[in-house]
């Protein structure tokens, strides 16, 4: 099954995330089929950038999201609506 998560990176006591499109049994930072976003929670506004375009596109196709990365997604539409 195809999923959507999050890919761990970034130093020790410093991470940042790629949201990315992946095969289940993968391992978490193992090749990913395609990136589509990246959040970074320690910055003052907390960066979420996501291409919603490609994540709605992956959902169709009946890819599966994680509960913090539908989270994410939720948030950044609410951020770009705000726009």
């Amino acid at each position: 099954m195809v999923k959507i998560r999050l890919a761990r990176h970034g130093a020790k006591k410093a991470p940042f995330y790629r949201i990315v499109v992946t095969d289940q049994r993968q391992a978490r930072d193992a090749k990913c089929i395609e990136e589509i976003g990246r959040y970074n929670p320690r910055t003052a506004p907390i960066l979420i950038e996501v291409d919603l375009e490609k994540y709605d596109s992956w959902v169709a196709k009946g890819a599966q999201t994680s509960d913090t990365v539908t989270r994410l997604v939720t948030e950044a539409r609410s951020r770009k609506a705000a726009e």
